[in-house]
């Protein structure tokens, strides 16, 4: 432990001495760090994403260095430091989990998650609204997926996950529907549904709806960039060809997959 608190301790140094004398980190504030902290967690998401654990390593530092940057900052203003920030947690580890730290008995992991929901609704510092800790700046999947955990923590949840499958049939339906009718508000209405009912069936059947987006993302990238570079390769433009010819190549590329 030695060793990890010494590398803890040179960390804030360095922060110090830059706050100090950096000219760039001096002027730094808690808004104009809001957008890099953003891009970091995207980073650190994308090494998770191709499983570069060299690379999560690296962005994990970057992540750190952000949370010593904010504490910093907020020292400063007389509000809070890194210490508080680290019994903050430390506190709420232990409060959330009874079945470690207390008497509390549970079956399996989804207990565990439905306690931490109920646990969080009673703290005397919360809104005590279920779905008020979920942020309004998420991107919409995610928020999505974290608004269907947070009702599930209170019980608000299907009997059988087979069940959202029909939900799912149904939305479609709704969204052929209005397809033929032309209504674009409705359309775009229907779509959300279909999107939504399809990250509760990812939930229900433990799929994180982003990591496997964007796995599908990354797939159709690759195959594209594979049916380029053969065309390419031939001196064909892309805009010169059928789609049965560039399907032709695509069935190659998902050899490659």
């Amino acid at each position: 432990m030695k060793k990890e608190l010494q590398a803890f301790d040179r960390l804030l140094e360095i922060m110090d001495e830059l706050r100090e004398k950096c000219p760039w980190d001096k002027k730094q504030t808690i808004e104009t760090l809001r957008s890099l902290t953003i891009e970091e967690t995207y980073e650190l998401a994308d090494a998770i994403i191709k499983n570069d654990l060299n690379e999560l390593k690296k962005e994990l530092g970057d992540l750190l260095l952000h949370i010593v940057f904010y504490a910093k900052i907020g020292s400063e203003k007389n509000e809070f430091d890194i210490t508080d920030v680290i019994n903050g947690i430390n506190e709420k580890l232990v409060h959330r989990h009874p079945h470690v730290f207390g008497d509390t008995k549970v079956a399996d992991h989804k207990e565990v998650e439905e306690n931490w929901e109920q646990i969080k609704l009673k703290e005397k510092d919360r809104d005590n609204s279920v779905l008020s800790g979920v942020p309004d700046s998420l991107p919409a999947l995610v928020k999505a997926n974290r608004v269907q955990q947070k009702v599930r923590g209170v019980g608000f949840d299907w009997e059988e996950r087979t069940q959202i499958w029909d939900k799912v049939k149904e939305e479609i339906a709704e969204l052929e529907h209005e397809v033929e009718s032309e209504d674009q508000e409705k359309i775009e209405s229907e779509f959300g549904d279909v999107f939504f009912s399809l990250i509760n069936a990812a939930r229900l059947y433990d799929i994180d709806p982003e990591t496997a987006l964007e796995r599908t993302n990354k797939k159709f990238i690759k195959r594209f960039n594979f049916l380029e570079e053969q065309t390419l390769k031939k001196g064909i433009s892309l805009k010169d060809m059928s789609l049965d010819e560039m399907n032709v190549i695509w069935e190659r590329a998902k050899k490659y997959d």
